[in-house]
């Protein structure tokens, strides 16, 4: 029976070397992380303009595909998107109205634009579809213009007819 009583293990600088390995890399991660953020198109200053550039883009969409409070600017007035689509063809029963934005990401984050004094100001294509059941029957597209208030809080859109 012989006891082992002397070491020879050599991980103290193997050790070393991870520590090292370990620092960079979290150093490494943390510049990456800085760099991105910097260079997020979606990063924005709620604090300057009331709300996130993210935030409105969403509160844009969501204002577009609800159709009974969607309306048309024309010559002056603000008409209800269905009663405008009614007035050319009446929707049958069963019928939905639907309204979509069209631009691709990159394009409503570049359209978006920040406002004098505080606030957000988007404009971008949406398309106006009947739905009937498993039919679509496309109507056209509008511009939609849609603006956050800073002031108040509220952000806004509306569709513009062509020429006004």
């Amino acid at each position: 029976m012989s006891k082992h009583t002397t070491s020879t293990s050599h991980g103290g600088a193997g050790r070393a070397l991870l520590w090292v390995a370990i620092i960079l890399t979290v150093a490494l991660l943390g510049f990456v992380t800085a760099t991105a953020v910097r260079a997020n198109p979606i990063y924005s200053d709620r604090d300057a303009n009331g709300i996130s550039k993210y935030k409105f883009i969403e509160a844009c969409k969501e204002i577009a595909e609800d159709t009974e409070e969607l309306t048309v600017g024309a010559m002056g007035q603000a008409i209800p998107l269905k009663t405008l689509v009614e007035q050319s063809s009446p929707l049958k029963a069963g019928d939905e109205l639907h309204a979509a934005v069209e631009a691709e990401p990159a394009e409503i984050i570049k359209a978006t634009q920040t406002v004098e004094g505080g606030g957000w100001t988007l404009t971008a294509p949406v398309t106006i579809a009947v739905h009937s059941g498993e039919r679509v029957n496309t109507l056209g597209q509008l511009p939609m213009a849609c603006t956050h208030d800073k002031k108040t809080g509220k952000t806004t859109a509306t569709l513009n007819l062509p020429g006004q």
